[in-house]
C-alpha cells in the first residue's frame, strides 16, 4: 500500500501532469514519515501494557519460588558457623524455626519491589531495543540487534530498573532474614524509619555497586541469550516469528538464560547481600565477629575479607537454592510477561 502511494505521483510527474503530480509528491513524504512516526512512537496505551505485563511477571515468578530465594539469602549471608548446609536441610530448618509463614517472610514487600522493577525492566528492554533497532535502519542495516547489542540494552534496563527501587530491596532483605523470635522491624515502613534514623539516609544504598556491577553480566545475558536462543530455534525449525513458539520451548530459553547470567554475577549477589546488612545486630545470629554483626567497609573489604575468612567458594554460598529457583524463576517471568502482553493485546514484544 505505502510503495502504491509513493510510486504512483512519480509516474504520473513523468508524463506530465503537473498539478496532480504536485499534490502527490508533497503529500507521500507526509505520510510516510506519519506511518514512521505511528511505528516509533509509544502510545501510553501501550506503555500501561508494557508496565503491567512487567509487574505481573515479576510478582507470578517470586511467590513461586519465595522460600527458596529466602534460604538463598540466609545461605549467602551466613558465615562459617552453618546453620543453612543445603537445600533440604535448609528448607526444614526455616519450617521448623519460622513456620510455613515465615518460608514465605519478605515475599510481599519482594513483591511490592518487584512489579516496579520488572516493569521499568522489561519496558526499559523493549525502548533500549527499538530505539538501536531505529538506529540501524537510518543507517542502512536490517534492524536486525546482534547479541552484543543485545547485551547493552539488557543491562542497561537492568540497571535502572534495579537502581530505581534499591531501597526497597535493601529493606527486603533485612526483614527477609530476621527470625520470629528476634523481629526488629515490623513491616517496610518502619524499618525504612528505623535504619534512616539509626544508620542515616545512604545505608538504604549499601550494596549498590556490586549490585550494578553483577546487573551487566546477569540481566544482559539473561536477555541476550534468552532472545537469541528463540531466533535461533526460529530459524532452525522454519517458524514464522516467535508466536509460533510452545510455552515449553520458552521456558527451556528462559531457564538457560537465567542460568547463565546467575553464575556469572552470583559473587556481587553475596557482596551485596552482606554489605546490606553490614553491622546491623539482627545478622549476629548468621555472621558474627567477637559477639558482633560483622561490618565491612565497602565492596573490596567485603570481596577480600569473605575469601580469607572463609575461602573462595564462600562466593557462590546459596548457589544450590538459587540454581534450583532460577530456572522456573525467570522462565516464568519471561513467559508470563509474554503471555500477559497476549492477552492484553499488546503490540510489542521482547523482539521487536
Amino acid at each position: 500500500m505505502q510503495a502504491a502511494i509513493e510510486t504512483g505521483p512519480v509516474q504520473d510527474q513523468q508524463s506530465g501532469s503537473s498539478s496532480s503530480s504536485s499534490g502527490g509528491v508533497t503529500s507521500a513524504p507526509s505520510m510516510a514519515s506519519g506511518s514512521k512516526q505511528d511505528k516509533r512512537s509509544l502510545t501510553w496505551s501501550q506503555i500501561s501494557k508494557s508496565l503491567l505485563a512487567g509487574g505481573v511477571a515479576g510478582a507470578v515468578s517470586r511467590t513461586a519460588v519465595a522460600p527458596l530465594e529466602r534460604l538463598k539469602i540466609l545461605m549467602q549471608i551466613q558465615g562459617n558457623e552453618k546453620v543453612y548446609n543445603g537445600v533440604w536441610q535448609g528448607t526444614v530448618q526455616m519450617f521448623r524455626t519460622d513456620g510455613l509463614k515465615g518460608m514465605f517472610k519478605g515475599n510481599g514487600l519482594n513483591c511490592i519491589r518487584i512489579i516496579p522493577n520488572q516493569a521499568i525492566k522489561f519496558m526499559t528492554y523493549e525502548q533500549l531495543s527499538r530505539k538501536i533497532s531505529h538506529y540501524l535502519i537510518d543507517n542502512g542495516g536490517d534492524g536486525k540487534l546482534t547479541p552484543a547489542l543485545r547485551l547493552t540494552a539488557g543491562a542497561g534496563a537492568g540497571i535502572i530498573g534495579m537502581s530505581a527501587t534499591y531501597p526497597m530491596d535493601m529493606v527486603r532483605g533485612r526483614i527477609t532474614i530476621q527470625e520470629a523470635s528476634n523481629a526488629q522491624y515490623r513491616g517496610l515502613l518502619h524499618a525504612t524509619g528505623c535504619i534512616i534514623r539509626e544508620e542515616g539516609v545512604l545505608a538504604l544504598w549499601r550494596g549498590w555497586l556490586p549490585s550494578v556491577i553483577g546487573v551487566v553480566p546477569y540481566v544482559g545475558l539473561n536477555f541476550g541469550v534468552y532472545e537469541t536462543l528463540k531466533d535461533v530455534i526460529i530459524k532452525m525449525y522454519g517458524l514464522r516469528n516467535e508466536r509460533d513458539l510452545s510455552i515449553a520451548v520458552r521456558l527451556g530459553c528462559g531457564a538457560v538464560a537465567g542460568t547463565l547470567g546467575q553464575t556469572l554475577a552470583y559473587p556481587f549477589d553475596v557482596c551485596r547481600r552482606r554489605l546490606q546488612v553490614s553491622g546491623w545486630s539482627g545478622a549476629k545470629n548468621l555472621h558474627a565477629d567477637h559477639g558482633h554483626a560483622v561490618a565491612y567497609r565497602g565492596m573490596v573489604d567485603c570481596f577480600v575479607r569473605t575469601v580469607r575468612e572463609e575461602g573462595m567458594q564462600a562466593l557462590f554460598k546459596g548457589l544450590a537454592p538459587n540454581y534450583v529457583k532460577v530456572v522456573p524463576s525467570i522462565a516464568i517471568a519471561f513467559v508470563t510477561y509474554e503471555q500477559v502482553k497476549e492477552v492484553l493485546g499488546a503490540e510489542i514484544r521482547l523482539s521487536d
